[in-house]
């Protein structure tokens, strides 16, 4: 195995959760609406999509196919984040994003259908693994009983992460006659071209634009975010992606649910009720537990 591609992954993996933290602090302490936010990443995308390709020489090889598989694939990042964006706004962000961590197991199957990759049975009960790590995620306890929240919430998540499985096949699959740059070009509009779609909205436009009048605190936290952490991940993604099989790069790319699961925790611990995180001992060791079984079961998707 190859080791390039698994620290880039993992890379990624760690500079997504610092994501997610920076998303949660915005929404918890600035976003008015749900779509304040989501409005705010498809004006940034859009605008790093246009200023990368502009800036990338087009490769000789370049045809209108993979052009067309990296853009779509940035539309099926950008309606995974979406529905993401939408559950994370109304509930803890470090049990949002383990649960979209399942998407190894999407990726798995779909590269198996349309890419052969083969997948061993030591590596499908690490799969499964991660998956009972995602759902211990979720439990809530109340008056001392446990309870797994099977509600609309827990779906989308779910969905999300197969989404996301699918854009990677895609983005797999341009990569394999595009540079990574260009195809992160494409995959920025497509991304950033359906956060305007969906979220373009009267209010939501009002309040960033009452944003920049009062030179809200909030656009430098989406400003570093969105346009310098996040097209980092994204990037590193890519290039994990060009030289590694897209089943085990998914993989590795879940255990962004450890970092989140630390850093929102200690963020939590030093500054109490910060993103709006519970910090009960049950609440910790839950979270613990359950993350330290997805990441688990994503060393042995990659070991076995």
């Amino acid at each position: 195995m190859s080791l390039s591609w698994v620290v880039l992954a993992l890379a990624s993996a760690t500079v997504s959760g610092v994501v997610s933290i920076f998303d949660k602090t915005f929404m918890h302490k600035y976003a008015r609406t749900v779509q304040t936010l989501p409005l705010l990443i498809g004006f940034a995308q859009t605008t790093i999509g246009v200023v990368v390709l502009a800036a990338v020489r087009v490769p000789e090889s370049v045809t209108l196919s993979a052009s067309g598989t990296a853009f779509v694939s940035g539309m099926i990042y950008g309606v995974s984040g979406a529905l993401m964006m939408w559950v994370l706004f109304r509930q803890e962000v470090s049990r949002t994003i383990p649960v979209t961590q399942t998407a190894p197991i999407f990726a798995a199957v779909f590269a198996l259908v349309f890419l052969g990759e083969s997948i061993t049975a030591l590596q499908w009960l690490a799969i499964l693994a991660t998956v009972t790590g995602a759902v211990m995620l979720s439990l809530r306890f109340v008056d001392g009983f446990g309870g797994i929240p099977l509600n609309r919430n827990f779906f989308i998540l779910v969905l999300a992460a197969g989404v996301f499985a699918m854009g990677n096949i895609l983005g797999k699959v341009a990569l394999n006659d595009l540079p990574v740059m260009y195809t992160h070009g494409l995959r920025s509009l497509g991304l950033g071209g359906v956060f305007l779609l969906v979220h373009l909205r009267p209010e939501p436009f009002q309040h960033v634009v009452e944003f920049f009048k009062e030179r809200n605190r909030g656009l430098l936290v989406v400003a570093s975010n969105e346009l310098i952490i996040a097209n980092t991940s994204l990037i590193l993604m890519l290039w994990a992606l060009s030289t590694g099989p897209v089943s085990l790069v998914t993989a590795l790319i879940a255990t962004r649910s450890m970092f989140v699961v630390i850093f929102s925790t200690l963020l939590a611990l030093v500054w109490r009720g910060a993103l709006g995180e519970v910090t009960t001992t049950r609440v910790i060791a839950v979270k613990v537990g359950s993350t330290g079984l997805i990441v688990s079961g994503v060393v042995g998707i990659v070991t076995w």
